[in-house]
């Protein structure tokens, strides 16, 4: 039995990144071996043990064979005979195929340590056109290290090509995908991630609304892509950033329709709930929202009430962190002008008081009504003072 550190935690060492998590690989063993050493079995397509001690993921040596479509359209063999090179050449990108062994010598059949000076991100196998997995995985590589000078090599760009052209992307499941996309929206940059996904012809397959707005130009493309570069820059959460990603649909000019195309997106990659209802309510009061000011009460009440500012306050701040990180690719270079006006609106109607008109017997529907009676009146002496 022969253990090797492989993976990311070998890239990251000899590129200086932090090491978060540790993948361990077992040659020459069986189960049973592993089993009788304390390591528990967790895996369900292949043998992956758990560290009786450290926790730590320990995988036998494998092979594998395309059997099917899609990401799980494999034919896995593990077993004592299957060796490192073997096991490495499996692997999707020769950065991601280097060893260590216990007295911390590299083994790298495949060139990795040439691509991680040359920045290169280049496939270690023709079988890497096997996954379509491996188009999001890349995209993914290239907006982690796009700040290092990474590029894609040009022949594994090619590959990425052939699967998007051959429909195998179509068999990804949504869990899957969402996986691979949310990690990449947290990349330093989502934008690189956006720009291979078009530059592989995966975006027309995976976001085909979103090809939609690259095909009507380099203005609307690029607006897209520097609310993303925003959004990592001041380190926005995950639903600010899907958001800003699916207000690339807002360009159409039909509302419904630019929703319609959204909510799309929202179910065909089953985002999560705070995803998808933060890009629904972007794509419908943004333009609102950007003219703020001139709006009178009413309609500034109800896009106060769809947010439900009074228990999730949060989330409106969210709509305005969008709204200004898609302002700062804008003409006014990164002004918002209607973020502390927005703030205050929210203010002023969540300060209007129930105990005042249950004091005064209002209660049930007859309560809600008067309540929103109240908080508008409050909106309009709001508008009023501070309207331009």
């Amino acid at each position: 039995m022969q253990i090797y550190k492989v993976g990311g935690a070998v890239r990251d060492r000899l590129l200086g990144r932090p090491v978060t998590e540790v993948d361990w690989l077992v040659v020459g063993a069986t189960p049973e071996e592993m089993l009788a050493r304390g390591f528990r079995p967790v895996g369900a397509d292949f043998p992956v043990f758990l560290h009786p001690q450290t926790g730590d993921e320990y995988a036998l040596a494998r092979t594998e064979r395309k059997s099917g479509r899609g990401y799980g359209g494999f034919t896995f063999h593990a077993s004592p005979d299957v060796t490192l090179e073997e096991d490495l050449q499996r692997r999707d990108l020769t950065i991601n195929a280097i060893a260590e062994d216990h007295d911390g010598q590299l083994i790298d059949p495949y060139g990795g340590q040439h691509d991680l000076q040359a920045r290169l991100l280049r496939h270690v196998s023709p079988a890497f056109a096997e996954d379509p997995l491996r188009v999001l995985r890349v995209a993914r590589f290239a907006a982690r290290y796009a700040e290092l000078g990474f590029q894609i090599a040009d022949e594994t760009l090619e590959l990425m090509r052939q699967l998007a052209r051959s429909g195998e992307l179509s068999a990804l499941t949504a869990e899957r995908s969402w996986k691979e996309i949310s990690r990449a929206l947290m990349e330093p940059r989502p934008d690189v991630f956006v720009q291979v996904l078009q530059a592989s012809d995966a975006l027309a397959e995976l976001f085909p609304e979103l090809a939609a707005t690259f095909a009507m130009g380099n203005a609307a493309g690029e607006h897209l892509l520097g609310a993303l570069r925003q959004c990592a820059r001041h380190g926005q959460p995950l639903p600010v950033r899907w958001a800003c990603l699916l207000l690339g649909c807002a360009t159409r000019e039909d509302g419904e329709e630019r929703l319609a195309a959204i909510d799309a997106l929202n179910q065909r990659c089953k985002a999560p709930r705070d995803c998808q209802e933060l890009a629904m309510l972007l794509g419908r009061f943004h333009q609102a929202a950007s003219a703020a000011r001139t709006l009178p009460a009413e309609t500034l009440l109800d896009m106060l009430q769809h947010f439900d500012i009074y228990r999730r306050p949060e989330r409106f701040e969210q709509f305005i962190a969008a709204c200004e990180m898609d302002a700062w690719t804008g003409p006014e270079h990164g002004l918002f002008s209607q973020a502390d006006y927005l703030r205050g609106a929210a203010s002023a109607a969540r300060a209007v008081a129930v105990k005042p008109l249950l004091d005064q017997g209002y209660k049930g529907a007859e309560l809600g009504k008067a309540l929103s009676a109240a908080r508008l009146e409050t909106l309009r002496g709001y508008c009023q003072r501070n309207a331009k």
